[in-house]
């Protein structure tokens, strides 16, 4: 069953799609976060939930849009409202699955902003799993997704159309913001055991050397996927990351 649906809470609106069973008891639930210029209607949370549905049919896999992404409504991206985003997710997801075991996959920015959700409240998950998460998000931004005509703009004090297939706007506020929040910064060590990051060798975008230099800082388990893009589009390689989500999870 894939089900569309809304969050309305504190004056947000978040808009959210879940996988699951139709009538089956949710006992195990996966958040997962999408990258920077995706959406609730993510091909790779598709995929991660028809793989894990098939064999776990008490679960349910919960995507939703990150503010002023997919149809969200919000014009302005900042990294509290990403923060209260989640925070209403994971509240939703709680009060629907009384008593399920709560688990985070993200990718990419989701990567990050799940990382600094964990950072600012704790962790909210049994286990995170992160595929090629920007832990230097900044970094990504300037280095990778923004054209030099959008640094150009933002250096000018305008807001920029960043991204790759989908535009998403960026101000230079939101720049500023990802500079002053650099996650590496942070001691992970108390979450370690509950965290996997798992890389792809031929990454374009996120940096596999700082996700590596991350992990080891923090004593995270981390997986190199051999021959994986950052958005891991050869199936092999996804379905070869799934494999190993599921086996950190321990399902």
């Amino acid at each position: 069953m894939i089900k569309n649906f809304e969050i309305n809470s504190s004056g947000l609106n978040v808009r959210c799609r879940v996988y699951s069973e139709k009538g089956a008891e949710v006992r195990k639930a996966v958040i997962f976060g999408h990258g920077f210029g995706g959406h609730k209607d993510n091909k790779a949370a598709e995929r991660y939930a028809d793989h894990v549905l098939k064999k776990h049919k008490d679960a349910a896999v919960i995507t939703f849009n990150w503010p002023c992404h997919g149809d969200d409504v919000k014009k302005k991206l900042t990294l509290s409202d990403c923060s209260s985003y989640l925070s209403l997710v994971i509240r939703d997801t709680e009060e629907k699955y009384p008593g399920a075991e709560l688990y985070g996959y993200a990718t990419s920015f989701g990567g990050y902003l799940f990382l600094r959700y964990i950072h600012e409240c704790g962790a909210p998950f049994v286990k995170t799993a992160l595929r090629c998460p920007a832990v230097n998000m900044y970094g990504v931004m300037m280095n990778t997704i923004m054209t030099g005509d959008d640094s150009e703009k933002l250096r000018k004090g305008k807001d920029a159309a960043v991204g790759f297939d989908r535009k998403i706007s960026v101000s230079p506020a939101f720049l500023e913001e990802l500079r002053e929040n650099d996650i590496r910064k942070y001691d992970y060590l108390d979450f370690a055991e509950s965290i996997l990051i798992l890389h792809g060798t031929k990454d374009e975008v996120v940096p596999i050397t700082d996700s590596k230099e991350f992990a080891d800082n923090n004593l995270i388990e981390f997986i190199p996927v051999q021959n994986a893009d950052h958005r891991f589009q050869d199936p092999k390689t996804m379905d070869e990351a799934i494999r190993h989500i599921q086996t950190f999870f321990d399902w």
